[in-house]
């Protein structure tokens, strides 16, 4: 018995999975369906003519050659279009982070509110889903809403989609993840949106009182990077003032347009990727830092010099 279908990817991947099952099928039976006429057609003894053998015909041949491509590449159609569609999250979409670790998921909304194996999200309404991992690869799969993306150590990856039905559906690591790996799951709980609005605005079970934001900017200034980070560039450190967006050049040649993967990179490992014009005088936070931290962190650098939140002096 399939799962149920709980989100707006779920018609679409049912209907590839499906047509898949069918197309496999029928051409399993078709060609077991030939083996066993021609084993029984000319088994030994039939009186078979066996004086003029057909040892090609380009009919035959064009015929398996284009008709299984053909089919192929309309599915192929569909499946690259379904793609495209769930690595485009639209403006709208409710952001949730996710940490994977062994053996628990961690969730934080915007807000602060944060939660353990359990994820509350409104119903009809877009929700982005930007994912890491602590420590070794997992696999972030909701049956119920056909989704399912690797959470990688170091990159931010991340999900989308729109829950349809309110209800509580299972949450699993898909992904073999060490000795506890079956007990890394969960459930994701879909709310009407007035109730989850309410429950948003209650800090849900969780007595958080900061944002991402406001908690990012205690880390900030906790760890000192404020004493080289100020609101210009200085021979010490580039300002970061603005910097989420901009385009930078670093000391190898290259330039890149500043975005989640690479401020991560920035606080954990900032040798791999020196701005152009400064040494090696930051310190490394890999393994200092839970990623929780370094998405408040990400999440205050974002901020930095808008009107919502004052440049660092």
């Amino acid at each position: 018995m399939s799962p149920p279908a709980a989100s707006n990817w779920a018609a679409e991947n049912d209907a590839i999975f499906y047509t898949l099952c069918l197309m496999s099928a029928f051409f399993t039976l078709l060609v077991v369906g030939f083996v066993i006429f021609f084993a029984i057609r000319y088994r030994a003894g039939t009186k078979a003519d066996r004086s003029r053998p057909v040892y090609e015909d380009m009919r035959l041949e064009i015929g398996w050659t284009v008709i299984p491509l053909f089919l192929a590449l309309i599915m192929f159609y569909f499946g690259a279009k379904l793609y495209v569609e769930e690595k485009s999250p639209p403006a709208n979409a409710e952001d949730i982070f996710v940490v994977g670790k062994q053996w628990m998921w961690h969730m934080e909304h915007r807000n602060g509110v944060r939660e353990n194996n359990i994820l509350h999200i409104p119903v009809d309404k877009p929700v982005k889903l930007t994912m890491i991992s602590q420590d070794v690869i997992h696999a972030f799969y909701v049956p119920a809403f056909r989704v399912q993306w690797m959470v990688i150590p170091g990159r931010y990856t991340s999900i989308w989609f729109t829950p349809t039905q309110v209800g509580e559906y299972h949450l699993f690591c898909n992904m073999y993840c060490g000795t506890q790996h079956s007990e890394m799951g969960g459930k994701v709980v879909v709310m009407s949106q007035p109730d989850y609005e309410r429950w948003l605005a209650n800090q849900g079970e969780s007595a958080v009182a900061m944002t991402m934001e406001q908690a990012g900017a205690r880390m900030f200034h906790h760890i000192g990077c404020d004493n080289c980070h100020g609101a210009v560039d200085t021979p010490r450190a580039p300002s970061l003032v603005g910097i989420y967006g901009s385009k930078q050049v670093y000391a190898d040649g290259s330039a890149a347009t500043v975005n989640d993967d690479i401020l991560h990179l920035a606080i954990v490992r900032p040798y791999d990727k020196l701005v152009k014009g400064y040494d090696e005088s930051m310190p490394a936070y890999q393994g200092q830092l839970s990623e929780n931290d370094i998405l408040d962190l990400i999440a205050y650098i974002k901020t930095m010099g808008t009107p919502a939140q004052p440049v660092v002096a």
